[in-house]
Order: structure tokens, then C-alpha cells, then sequence
């Protein structure tokens, strides 16, 4: 069979299986087995015959992702604003939409010299808003020990040493400031929603999912202290549930922000709250 052969073969079975953009997932699947850094290269050898050797891989990565097993995750890696990460079930795999999270501190705080991202998870925000500011100091908390050694492996791909500092904390608590920006990507999920979530969604860390009984837990908590640890007129800006801005501006306004205002993704979905103190 040749490659293009054997990728429609794939797509069709991950179809089947019930896969979302069975051809793209096949590609990606196809190229990773034989060892191409990215999908567009297997379009030069739609022609080249596959033996069994390169068969047999792809039919047992085929056979994951039809389960469910997050293509990621198979991968071991995940493309986020441009870059390739480490990306694995120690953390959330993180959505389209944060790009757009780093994207917004970067225009509200283009300044900044100090920037804390809380519950880092892979660290793949931290490490984008090092990349982007290399005259800053990024730190990244988060209270998962498996998620801070994910984020550490980032960290060296990316080389960025001392620039990016990790610390196992619960939320603040562990954090010296002041920050000139606080970023955060919490668990936002109401937790009576999780058991309803995608079945590639299910094998996210469930402690990366829940935000408690309105999925507001964490951001209650982390609105009030960060006061605490924001220089004067630095920024706090969250990702959050797609129905929740109302309720996180209230929030922020009860806590005396300023500036508080709700930025919507790419589909228009008020996503991203900032806001600032002082």
C-alpha cells in the first residue's frame, strides 16, 4: 500500500470511531510514525509504499485515538502560539484559545519585567510569555507536582534557564511579588458538567478541570490575593467559562479593580476578564 493509501485507510477507521477531522488526526498519526517533524512532509510521499514496519505502528496509535486517547497525548506533543511542547496527561492540554490569553497580556502589559502565571499546568503560557519578553522574569505556580515537572521539560526545550522560575504552590501562597502582570488559566469547569465533557476532555486531570460547584472556586479565591501581590496598576488577566464574565467582573469590582473588562475569543465567546489594581 502506498502512504496515501494506507492514510485513507486510517481516516476512514478513526471516522468510524467517531474522531473529529479524521483525515487531519491521520495525517499527524502517519507522520509521527515515520518520523516527519510535521504533517505537510508526508505530501511529497503519497506515492512511497509502507510495509508492514510502518503499518503495524499506526494501526496501534489509530487504535488509541479511536478509544479517545487525545491526539496529543499519543504525540507527546502540542503546537501553542507557533512552538512545539511537551504535552502528556500530567497536565491539561491546553485549548486554541489561550494563545489568545498570552496574546492579550502582551498587548495590556507589553512592559512588563515580572509576570506570574498561576496554576501553570505544562507551563506552556509562562514559557510563551518568557519567549515573547526576553527582558522579563516569568515565574509559574501550580500545586500538582506531576504538572511543575511537565513544565520544568518545557522549560529546557525552550532553554530559557533561570528566566522562567517553577514553584509548587496553592495559588499564592507559596508566590512572593510584587508582579507587574498575574496570568491565569484555572479550572473553570462546573464540576457536575465534568462527567458531560468529550471523552478526549476526560483525560485531563480532573484537578485541571473542576472549579467547584459554579466552576468559580479557584477564581474567588485568587481575585482577593493577588491585590496583594500586583505592583501598582499591574494587570490580572484570566481565562474563563464561557458563561462566567458577568460573574468574574463582578468579582473583580467587588475587590476594587479597575479597568475591568471582558475580551471575547475568535468565536466571540467572552472568554478573557482583565482588569487592574490600584
Amino acid at each position: 500500500m502506498t502512504a496515501l493509501e494506507v492514510l485513507k485507510a486510517a481516516a476512514g477507521y478513526l471516522a468510524k470511531h467517531g474522531v473529529e477531522n479524521p483525515r487531519l488526526n491521520a495525517e499527524h498519526l502517519l507522520a509521527h510514525v515515520l518520523g516527519k517533524e510535521k504533517r505537510i512532509d508526508l505530501y511529497l510521499e503519497f506515492d512511497r509504499p509502507l510495509g508492514e514496519r510502518e503499518r503495524a505502528p499506526l494501526r496501534d496509535l489509530a487504535k488509541r485515538r479511536g478509544e479517545g486517547e487525545p491526539l496529543q497525548h499519543i504525540l507527546g506533543t502540542v503546537e501553542f502560539c507557533g512552538r512545539t511542547f511537551h504535552c502528556d496527561a500530567r497536565a491539561l492540554i491546553p485549548r486554541p484559545e489561550t494563545e489568545q490569553l498570552v496574546e492579550l497580556v502582551l498587548k495590556e502589559a507589553p512592559a512588563a519585567n515580572s509576570i506570574l502565571d498561576v496554576g501553570t499546568g505544562s507551563g506552556i503560557i509562562a514559557a510563551s510569555l518568557a519567549i515573547a519578553l526576553p527582558e522579563a522574569t516569568v515565574h509559574a505556580s501550580d500545586i500538582s507536582p506531576d504538572a511543575l515537572a511537565l513544565a520544568a521539560e518545557n522549560t529546557a526545550r525552550h532553554s530559557l534557564g533561570n528566566r522562567l522560575a517553577l514553584v509548587q504552590s496553592d495559588l499564592l501562597e507559596a508566590v512572593k511579588g510584587p508582579f507587574d502582570a498575574i496570568v491565569a488559566n484555572l479550572p473553570y469547569i462546573p464540576a457536575s458538567e465534568i462527567p458531560s465533557l468529550s471523552r478526549e476532555v476526560q483525560h485531563d486531570p480532573r484537578r485541571a478541570l473542576d472549579g467547584g460547584a459554579e466552576g468559580l472556586d479557584l477564581i474567588e479565591r485568587l481575585v482577593p490575593a493577588a491585590r496583594q501581590h500586583l505592583a501598582p496598576m499591574g494587570l490580572i488577566a484570566l481565562e474563563i467559562g464561557h458563561d462566567q464574565s458577568e460573574k468574574v467582573c463582578a468579582i473583580l469590582a467587588v475587590h476594587n479593580y479597575r479597568d475591568i473588562a471582558a475580551h471575547p475569543d475568535y468565536q466571540g465567546v467572552q472568554r478573557f476578564v482583565t482588569a487592574r489594581h490600584g
